[in-house]
């Protein structure tokens, strides 16, 4: 019984190790590795744009096989104006006083 414990204990441990991934990269080529000198395509990410929340006895009763709304998905755009400022602009930004223009 210790044996079979024992192997199972081993093989879990191989198999978490091996699944992390591994550099090719070892020594000095990893140390003196700089990321900014290699190009690497942005990745869009999505998420869905709007939901219908139901709450009480349409939630309860709600059939998920029957549910046929398209989803809608809109891109996540990251960053802000915020970003462009500097000195005191960037110290007094209000970001509920956005130009809507």
């Amino acid at each position: 019984m210790k044996t079979l414990i024992v192997t199972f204990v081993i093989a879990f441990m191989s198999l978490s190790l091996s699944a992390q991934k591994r550099s090719d990269l070892t020594g000095p080529a990893y140390k003196n590795y700089k990321p900014w000198l290699h190009d690497n395509e942005p990745t869009a990410v999505y998420s869905i744009a709007k939901k219908e929340n139901l709450t009480g006895p349409e939630r309860k009763n709600e059939k998920p096989w029957e549910n046929k709304t398209d989803k809608i998905y809109t891109s996540i755009n990251f960053g802000s104006d915020k970003n462009k400022l500097t000195g005191p602009a960037f110290k007094n930004y209000k970001p509920w006083r956005k130009n809507k223009s």
